[in-house]
């Protein structure tokens, strides 16, 4: 729904308001946003603030295995990402190239499936 590439020296409960706007305005019918439980308290007041949306965080992980809703999704997008050759180090000198052969990666991603 939306990429953002950030240095890494800015944390991504700071940054993640960056593609949840992004996200927002290209797909208004957003209701809610996800995320784990690091996003607490940043995240969650930004998001309200900006956009006036909630946020659903999943609880934390145990010991023993357990099905999280939701976060398989996410698990599941960097698999595909790793398939990505030139996704698998950080070889782009500038971040919006990292954005665009994200995009890149998930178009062919798709473009397979057809």
């Amino acid at each position: 729904m939306a990429v953002t590439v950030h240095a890494a020296n800015l944390h991504d409960t700071v940054s993640g308001i960056l593609p949840a706007t992004l996200a927002f305005s290209s797909y208004p019918g957003i209701k809610r946003f996800c995320g784990d439980d690091g996003y607490r308290k940043t995240f969650e007041s930004n998001v309200l603030e900006t956009l006036g949306l909630g946020v659903d965080i999943a609880k934390r992980i145990t010991p023993q295995f357990e099905v999280i809703p939701k976060r398989w999704v996410v698990e599941r997008t960097f698999g595909w990402l790793g398939h990505s050759r030139r996704l698998s180090k950080d070889y782009e000198i500038r971040t919006r190239y990292a954005e665009a052969m994200i995009q890149i990666s998930h178009a062919g991603t798709l473009l397979k499936r057809l």
